[in-house]
């Protein structure tokens, strides 16, 4: 299926591991013109020939950006002028019980997981609507949904990237740009592994059994019983960053294994 993405133009926020950076492989793949973001000058160098050699397409650049400060944002938008697609992927999470979590903490999740999306779609929306075409998905969570006990600050930062993608999508009515959520569930990310097998080493197991206990204490729910591949989540954001997907807005579009207990 060609889904039209050849000379798109993609930013990708947070996409030199993990989820962020199987969407910005997804979208080349397709043909798109892909910016990579980092923190990092040499991690961005570094994944954006990989992607070269992986996908074919020489059309990757990269930024340096860390949404934690407000000019460096300033700055992307300043060299990042427009974009056909945004794909507010940038994200940070922490387990810490409610009482102990700091002022700090909560701001600082409200400005990397909320804030980054904000700044850069109140940009870019109102470019997008001026020539009547574009994409903007938010990477939410199931944790959106189910609010995780150990990460309540979490569960709050990705419950507001709905509200924000929703409210955006009813300003885009009776337009060609749409604006949705993606909400991923556990998925098999970079950070992901390495804290899995640290668990297995200090308890002395293996990574599969520390697996078999998450899913059996943290997420009984899942109807698949494993976790996603990274690709998994980016076939479903480059699908809706795609033109065929014009008659999806203002959708949470779960790919989170079933572990949300909603029919809807």
């Amino acid at each position: 299926m060609d889904l039209q993405l050849k000379g798109k133009s993609a930013l990708v926020t947070g996409s030199t591991a993990g989820i962020g950076k199987a969407i910005a492989k997804g979208l080349a793949k397709e043909g798109a013109a892909v910016i990579i973001n980092g923190r990092k000058a040499d991690d961005i160098a570094r994944v954006i020939e990989e992607l070269k050699k992986e996908t074919g397409n020489d059309a990757i650049t990269g930024i340096v950006a860390d949404f934690a400060q407000k000019d460096h944002i300033d700055h992307l938008l300043k060299e990042i002028p427009e974009v056909d697609i945004l794909v507010n992927n940038v994200g940070i999470f922490n387990q810490v019980d409610f009482e102990n979590i700091t002022d700090d903490q909560w701001f600082e999740m409200f400005e990397v997981n909320v804030m980054s999306g904000v700044r850069l779609a109140r940009h870019y929306f109102p470019m997008m609507l001026k020539k009547n075409e574009g994409r903007i998905i938010f990477i939410s969570s199931e944790s959106a949904l189910n609010i995780p006990t150990e990460m309540v600050h979490y569960g709050f930062s990705k419950t507001a990237q709905l509200s924000i993608s929703r409210g955006l999508a009813l300003l885009s009515k009776g337009t060609n740009v749409t604006v949705n959520s993606v909400l991923p569930g556990p998925t098999m990310s970079r950070a992901n592994e390495k804290g899995l097998k640290e668990q297995a080493e200090e308890n002395d197991t293996s990574l599969d059994v520390v697996i078999e206990e998450f899913f059996k204490e943290r997420r009984p729910t899942s109807l698949i019983q494993r976790f996603a591949e990274t690709e998994e989540v980016a076939n479903m954001v480059v699908y809706v960053a795609s033109p065929l997907s014009s008659a999806t807005n203002g959708a949470a579009l779960r790919v989170d294994g079933g572990v949300a207990n909603y029919i809807i």
